[in-house]
């Protein structure tokens, strides 16, 4: 149609308008198996060869535009493409595109230290031994933080240091406002935030008040007694009986880090079951009560007035429970005795209102950096509303799709799946294009103390291609919009540790632990399927991720002396794979740790696009290869194109996308020699930053 006859504001002028003239809906990809997509087909009468930057979806609803359960219709207005191939529109029903249609072209970002930032995360137990006790310490962060800085890094987020009896590595605290002694004291955590300071960087803490340890002060007097005055900071439930009178638990809720065992945990003293959603050393708080929200909001002002920049929050979203605590349908399978709750304490019913009272009365006051850990949560709108600009409770999330990525839908972590990069490059499209679209705030990560190490899962870690793969997920993460997180040892590329470990000796964590005590009692007669969950634990394990730092060829990687047992094996490829010899390393490739320290520095020097630019896939949807452009509003356009493949593929350069110059590969230490046209040969797990014209 005409395209200025609808309407049309001055700002609206600047684009055409045209009609969708039919609807169709498309399934049945890999990729799609979580939502729909619709198909526009859109007659192009005016400038049909213009090539059309922004479109939007829009009807006469009102100002809020379409209905999310509603489908486009034939009349319906079209601004703004998604995505184009030729003259079919692609829209999304769900995040971009019909989900909230009301959005304008992208704009330049509100700018924010926090946005900025490069953070690094540190796992205390597996950093830096300097006291010979075989476990990582503060001393040993400080004694660090020069190979950090040179790194690029501005914030270390340590994980919890707090007094703890170690049930489940420091997530089980038993004194909110001590630094447990494995770590040192509170004036070696003094110590290294002067430190800190003097470099210019910053220290962010772990919150963890989801739950305490059953030996805090807290519970253990809520424990003494049903009359106890401290009895309703935690939930306590009556038993159910079974015909015999023995004590049942009060609903079917399994436990996270062990679905086999109860959610509830029995207490014979007060004849009654508290809650303890993880392992039963840590019983849920109980977040109904106004004096645990008090309590909460003095620890977080505990440290923040002692300097610490701000928080990442600990399984924040399931601090509100449904109150009437039903059972969970049996998705487990009927020959399960408990099964997964989490549709009734997942973002529970009054998660906003506890968030927004700690944003009143806490975060606002300090301008402090928070990134909510929200397992479990897929909801787009209330992601959206939790990270909004202005009126959101936290700066950022951690969404998790990426790392949830191998994990079969609806089962518990400790599952296995293939993947395709089609799906990649779906899961990073929608949170990018969410992210500028709504005003919200990405969080850019591939590892975490949680989940085994990026170069193993998503590219091939042999000794062949493990720095080409390790430099690949730089280059992606390094180039996409978000605040940046590293896991310590990311850096290197250090990778899982062998098959060849024994499940009953080298694995440490909780998860793991019981995940393999489970398989055994349920698959010791069936070699085959024992077979199937030793896979599974050798590719999931969140152990891979704890093994000590690398540090140097010498004896335990330099993580502690000689003659030292650490507290967790040290991985066998330490010789081979550490920071000394990365760091030194003169060859006509870069070493992974130089490449992130170029990443770093190219992230900051170009913010404009990389932090704060707009965002667009492109190319066809691959087998192998996934392709984005960033546009900036002072350094142009950047074309970031990722090879996840093994193979060596020719991929054809997209239609209006001009290679200016190949600027960076991962392959080596100059600009790459690439073609400008038509099409580039890609080598395995092969990455590419080129500027582009216009």
């Amino acid at each position: 149609s005409d395209g200025y006859k609808h309407g049309a504001t001055e700002k609206s002028r600047q684009l055409p308008v045209y009609r969708i003239k039919g609807m169709d809906r498309l399934r049945g990809s890999s990729i799609m198996w979580r939502r729909h997509f619709l198909v526009a087909y859109v007659v192009i009468l005016h400038r049909p060869h213009a090539t059309v930057k922004y479109w939007k979806v829009r009807t006469d609803l009102g100002s809020r535009g379409v209905d999310p359960s509603r489908q486009a219709e034939n009349g319906d207005v079209v601004t703004r493409v998604i995505t184009q191939r030729s003259k079919t529109l692609v829209v999304q029903k769900q995040g971009v595109g019909l989900r909230d249609p009301s959005w304008e072209p992208a704009s330049k970002m509100s700018e924010a230290w926090w946005k900025e930032a490069i953070v690094y995360q540190v796992y205390p137990s597996s950093f830096k031994d300097t006291n010979k006790d075989g476990w990582g310490d503060i001393k040993g962060i400080t004694s660090k933080l020069d190979y950090l800085q040179n790194l690029g890094v501005d914030v270390v987020w340590v994980s919890p240091m707090y007094k703890s009896p170690q049930a489940d590595m420091g997530y089980d605290i038993s004194d909110y406002k001590a630094i447990d002694p494995i770590y040192g004291t509170n004036d070696d955590l003094a110590h290294l935030q002067s430190e800190l300071k003097k470099r210019g960087m910053k220290l962010m803490m772990d919150l963890v008040v989801n739950h305490t340890s059953d030996q805090h002060a807290w519970f253990l007097e809520s424990r003494s007694s049903r009359s106890s005055r401290k009895r309703s900071w935690y939930i306590w439930k009556d038993p159910h009986r079974d015909e015999d009178g023995k004590p049942l638990p009060p609903n079917n809720w399994s436990q996270i880090l062990g679905e086999a065992n109860s959610a509830w945990t029995y207490d014979a003293g007060t004849d009654q079951y508290y809650l303890s959603l993880f392992t039963p050393e840590q019983p849920d708080l109980n977040w109904e009560n106004p004096n645990v929200r008090a309590a909460v909001h003095d620890v977080m002002k505990y440290w923040l007035e002692k300097g610490a920049c701000g928080y990442r929050m600990d399984v924040i979203n399931l601090i509100s429970k449904d109150q009437r605590f039903p059972d969970a349908e049996p998705s487990l399978g009927p020959d399960k005795k408990y099964h997964p709750g989490g549709k009734y304490f997942v973002n529970g019913p009054r998660m906003h209102e506890y968030l927004q009272e700690i944003k009143h009365e806490v975060l606002e006051k300090y301008g402090a950096i928070t990134v909510g850990e929200m397992p479990g949560v897929r909801d787009v709108d209330e992601i959206v509303r939790t990270v909004k600009s202005g009126t959101g409770e936290l700066n950022m999330i951690f969404i998790f799709d990426i790392v949830d990525i191998d994990n079969v839908p609806g089962k518990v972590r400790m599952t296995l799946q293939d993947w395709s990069v089609k799906e990649l490059r779906c899961i990073v499209d929608r949170w990018q294009r969410i992210m500028v679209e709504r005003d919200g705030w990405n969080s850019v990560f591939c590892e975490n103390h949680d989940n085994p190490r990026s170069v193993s899962r998503y590219t091939d870690d042999s000794d062949e291609y493990r720095t080409y793969g390790a430099t690949l997920l730089a280059l992606m993460q390094t180039t996409l919009n978000g605040t940046l997180y590293i896991y310590q040892g990311e850096e290197l590329g250090m990778r899982n540790f062998p098959k060849s470990w024994d499940p009953l000796k080298d694995y440490k964590d909780i998860e793991a632990i019981n995940f393999w005590k489970k398989s055994l009692d349920l698959y010791g007669d069936s070699p085959k399927e024992l077979a199937k969950q030793r896979k599974v634990l050798e590719r999931k394990a969140r152990d891979h991720a704890r093994t000590p730092m690398q540090w140097n060829a010498g004896t335990n990687a330099g993580f502690t002396d000689e003659g030292v047992k650490p507290w967790m094996r040290v991985n066998d490829d330490y010789q081979e794979v550490n920071a000394e010899n990365q760091l030194s390393k003169e060859s006509e490739e870069l070493s992974v740790w130089q490449f992130w320290q170029r990443g770093l520095a190219n992230r900051k020097m170009h913010k404009d696009v990389f932090i704060y630019g707009d965002f667009e896939t492109v190319g066809p949807e691959s087998e192998e290869v996934f392709a984005y452009v960033r546009t900036g509003t002072e350094s142009g356009k950047w074309l970031i194109v990722l090879n996840f493949s093994g193979k060596e593929v020719d991929w054809p350069l997209p239609v209006g996308v001009k290679v200016e110059g190949w600027m960076a590969g991962n392959y080596t230490k100059g600009k790459p020699d690439k073609a400008l046209e038509m099409s580039i040969a890609l080598r395995p797990w092969e990455g590419l930053l080129g500027k582009c014209v216009g």
